[in-house]
């Protein structure tokens, strides 16, 4: 696995369309399980992850409306796997109904248990799986800047390089800045600009 690639996409910022409100009774944004899995698949890979249940108990079982319906709650626990580490999470799930319908009940707690238990386990990996919900500043959720490509680093560096004196290096950077940020603040198109004005400064002083 290209460690180097999938770190750059874990620390990019959440997409606020994948934010959720709370569920009426509950508190705090979530992402939902279907972005977790697309966003796992996204950025490892289909076959570069997997996970296992490794705890599933049913916690609780009440009669409740006078035995009108049936409410219970199992605890599962879930082991994520990408190449050589893993991350667990575990969480509870709740599902109701009539008790002619035990079967769904349980099938409704269970695979909500197990979602919530994915999530919280992929959650530590970074922003994009819910983590940046936890910063109260919201500093990491938004839109991120596109990938700066080889083509438009090429014509950075070529039209610094151009550039035929120091007030045209600083229109020119300026102009970038405003219409193409996200090339302005790339290592090596900043390294272009600074040895472009280094030189443009010794010939002034020649």
């Amino acid at each position: 696995m290209d460690w180097n690639k999938i770190t750059a996409e874990l620390n990019k910022k959440l997409d606020p369309s994948a934010i959720k409100p709370a569920p009426q009774g509950k508190f705090g944004d979530y992402v939902d399980g279907y972005h977790v899995i697309s966003e796992a698949n996204r950025i490892f890979g289909n076959g570069g992850w997997s996970y296992e249940i490794t705890r599933l108990v049913e916690t609780s079982r009440l009669d409740v409306k006078g035995g009108a319906q049936v409410r219970v709650s199992y605890l599962c626990t879930v082991k994520v796997h990408i190449g050589d580490t893993f991350k667990e999470g575990s969480a509870v799930g709740m599902g109701s109904g009539k008790p002619e319908n035990l079967g769904d009940v349980i099938e409704s707690a269970v695979k909500e248990a197990e979602t919530d238990a994915l999530k919280r386990a992929l959650r530590t990996y970074g922003n994009t799986f819910g983590l940046a919900l936890y910063d109260k500043t919201r500093e990491n959720v938004g839109h991120n800047a596109p990938d700066v490509t080889a083509h438009e680093i090429e014509a950075a560096q070529d039209n610094a390089a151009a550039c035929a004196d120091l007030p045209a290096l600083v229109a020119w950077w300026k102009g970038l800045n405003a219409n193409a940020p996200h090339v302005a603040a790339h290592p090596t198109v900043i390294a272009a600009k600074d040895a472009r004005k280094a030189q443009l400064a010794q010939k002034d002083a020649a």
